[in-house]
C-alpha cells in the first residue's frame, strides 16, 4: 500500500509541474528582472542574462565572452582578485560566470541574511571588473595550458575538432578557442566586449528564492544603476552548411589505443516546432542510459563504455549527434553498429511501448532536475526570456509531450534522423584504421593532431 501511495503521490506531482508564481518587470534602463519567491529555505539565487555568448565572439577571438566572464570575479571594484575570493568565502556565497552558445551567465548563490555583502559582490563583478593586466596574463596562461593539454585527450579533443569541422569557419559555432586565437588575444579586446555587452539593455536578471520584498528593492535598485547601452541584436542565422555527401575527418593521434567518434547531422534550434517530439525520440535513441545505442553498443556487445546521442537546440541550430568511443581493433565494428541503430530505427519507427516509456522517464526526471531548486528555476526563467518564449515552456511541457503520438515520432525520426550526408569526426590511430573508415566518405581528411589549432581545412 505504501509504495502504491508513493507512485500515486508521483504522478499526481508531475502531472501538476508548474512553474511558481513570478514577476517580470523591465526597468527604466532597459534591463528585465524576473523575481520569484521560494522562501521555504533562507537561500536566495541571483543571475544576469547578457545576450551574445559564442555568437557574439569575434570570428579572430572565439572564446571572448567567455574570458571575459572569467575575468569578472578577478578583481572587481576596490577588491583585488583574492580580496574578491576571501569576500565571498567569509560571506558563505558562491559566484560562477561563464558563456554558452547563446549568452553570458553571471551568478551568485547566497544566505538571505547576507544579501547585503552578496549583491555588493555580484554588481562589483558585473559592472566593475578592475581587468588588472597581471589577472588577464595568468588566465590566457591557463587558457593556453588548457588548449594544449586538450590534445592530451582524445576525447575532448574530438569534440573540439568536430565543432571546427561541422559548422566550419564561417559559422560563430564552427570557431573554437585554441592556442592560436588565444595568442592573440589583449586585455583591451575584452574591456571593449565588456563595455559594448554588458549594458543594461541588453541584460536580463533573476532572482529567486528567499527574496523578501526589501530584497526585491534592493536588487532592484542596483539594477537599476547600470548604464542602459544598447541591446544586443542576434545574428541572421547563417545558412547551414552545405554538404553534399558524407565527410571523414580524422585527427591523427598515434599513441592512441581508442578511437573517439563522433557521427553529426543537421540539429534544431531552440525554438523549433520539433522540439519536444525529437526530446522524446533521442531519449529512446541515445538519450538515456537505457538507449537504443547504449544497449547495444555497450550492454550487448561491449565494444565501449557509453554511447550516447544529443540533438542541440541552441538559438541557431546546432546538430544531432551520435558519440562514443571504442578499442582501436574494434573502431569499425562500433561504428557499423552505430550505423545499424540509425538504420533500424528509421525503418522500424517506435513502438508505442517505447514512447511510453520515453515519456515517463522524462516526467520522472523533469521536476528534480529543473525546477527544485531556486538555482534551476532562476536559469529556466532566463532562458525562456531570452528566447521570446513564456511560461507555458513549462506549465504545458508535460501536456505536450503526453500528445506526442506514435505517429508523430515516425514522422519526426524519418525528417531528422537521417542516413545521407553524415560528416564523421574520429580521433585515434590514423596508421591503424585509416584504411578502414575510408568506406564511409569519400571525401577524408587526415591531420596530426600536433598541428597547432584546433581548424581543420575545409573540404
Amino acid at each position: 500500500m505504501r509504495s502504491a501511495a508513493l507512485l500515486l503521490s508521483a504522478a499526481t506531482l508531475a502531472a501538476q509541474v508548474k512553474l511558481p508564481p513570478y514577476q517580470r518587470k523591465e526597468l527604466s534602463n532597459g534591463a528585465v528582472l524576473l523575481t520569484v519567491s521560494k522562501p521555504e529555505v533562507p537561500l536566495a539565487t541571483l543571475i544576469a542574462v547578457i545576450r551574445g555568448g559564442t555568437e557574439a565572439d569575434p570570428a579572430q577571438h572565439p572564446g571572448l565572452s567567455s574570458i571575459t566572464a572569467a575575468m569578472l570575479n578577478r578583481g572587481a571594484g576596490s577588491r583585488s582578485a583574492s580580496q574578491f575570493a576571501e569576500d565571498l568565502d567569509q560571506t558563505g556565497a558562491s559566484f560562477r560566470a561563464g558563456s554558452d552558445e547563446q549568452s553570458t551567465i553571471v551568478r551568485i548563490e547566497f544566505m538571505s541574511r547576507h544579501a547585503d555583502q552578496a549583491l555588493d559582490l555580484f554588481a562589483s563583478a558585473l559592472t566593475a571588473p578592475r581587468f588588472d593586466p597581471a589577472e588577464f596574463k595568468k588566465l590566457v596562461s591557463e587558457r593556453l595550458d588548457r588548449a594544449t593539454s586538450l590534445k592530451d585527450e582524445a576525447g575532448p579533443a574530438n569534440s573540439a575538432y568536430f565543432r571546427t569541422f561541422y559548422f566550419g569557419p564561417n559559422h560563430p559555432y564552427g570557431r573554437v578557442e585554441d592556442e592560436l586565437s588565444l595568442k592573440t588575444l589583449r586585455l583591451d579586446d575584452v574591456k571593449g566586449f565588456h563595455t559594448k555587452y554588458y549594458a543594461a539593455r541588453n541584460m536580463i536578471f533573476v532572482a529567486a528564492g528567499d527574496v523578501s520584498a526589501s530584497l526585491g528593492v534592493a536588487i532592484e535598485k542596483r539594477i537599476s544603476a547600470i548604464p542602459a547601452g544598447a541591446r544586443h541584436e542576434w545574428i541572421p542565422e547563417p545558412p547551414a552548411p552545405v554538404r553534399k555527401g558524407p565527410r571523414l575527418l580524422l585527427i591523427d593521434k598515434p599513441d592512441a589505443t581508442q578511437t573517439y567518434f563522433v557521427i553529426g547531422q543537421p540539429g534544431l534550434h531552440r525554438t523549433h516546432p520539433d522540439r519536444t517530439v525529437m526530446w522524446v525520440v533521442n531519449t529512446l535513441f541515445g538519450g538515456r542510459f537505457t538507449s537504443m545505442l547504449n544497449d547495444e553498443l555497450r550492454v550487448n556487445s561491449g565494444l565501449t563504455y557509453g554511447a550516447g546521442s544529443d540533438v542541440q537546440m541552441d538559438r541557431l541550430p546546432g546538430a544531432t549527434i551520435i558519440r562514443t568511443f571504442t578499442k582501436t581493433e574494434t573502431t569499425v565494428q562500433a561504428i557499423d553498429l552505430a550505423l545499424s541503430i540509425l538504420k533500424k530505427i528509421r525503418s522500424n519507427g517506435l513502438t508505442a511501448q517505447q514512447l511510453h516509456s520515453a515519456k515517463s522517464y522524462i516526467k520522472g526526471q523533469y521536476p528534480a532536475d529543473q525546477l527544485e531548486t531556486a538555482d534551476q528555476v532562476a536559469a529556466i526563467l532566463g532562458d525562456i526570456e531570452l528566447h521570446g518564449l513564456n511560461r507555458g515552456e513549462v506549465d504545458d511541457l508535460f501536456s505536450r509531450i503526453d500528445a506526442v503520438t506514435v505517429d508523430q515520432a515516425n514522422a519526426a525520426i524519418r525528417k531528422h534522423l537521417r542516413e545521407e550526408n553524415l560528416q564523421f569526426c574520429l580521433t585515434g590511430a590514423a596508421s591503424k584504421i585509416k584504411e578502414q573508415v575510408a568506406k564511409y566518405a569519400p571525401s577524408l581528411r587526415v591531420i596530426p593532431i600536433s598541428t597547432p589549432g584546433v581548424r581543420p581545412p575545409e573540404f
